[in-house]
């Protein structure tokens, strides 16, 4: 974990963004007490849930109920909501 100053994360914020990016997380400082911490966002993965889905399809003996709860997640689950609205 690297530990920065507020001071020092500011003015190199680019690069500490750089360092989360890669998988670092970096603690934030004011006077020598942690006061944040910058992680790598997670990463979700719309496509493999989908699959798991597909491969269920019709080989699990369940109740209605649960098989109506996988059903309404099957027709919202989307590989489009996987996306990054920020990334381009």
């Amino acid at each position: 974990m690297i530990e920065l100053s507020a001071s020092e994360a500011s003015r190199s914020f680019s690069a500490v963004l750089d360092e989360a990016e890669n998988g670092e997380t970096i603690a934030v400082t004011r006077n020598g007490k942690r006061v944040a911490l910058i992680t790598p966002a997670p990463h979700t993965n719309g496509v493999a849930v989908c699959a798991v889905f597909h491969r269920w399809a019709g080989k699990l003996d369940v109740d209605d109920r649960f098989a109506e709860n996988v059903a309404k997640v099957r027709e919202t689950a989307s590989a489009e909501l996987d996306s990054d609205p920020w990334h381009d």
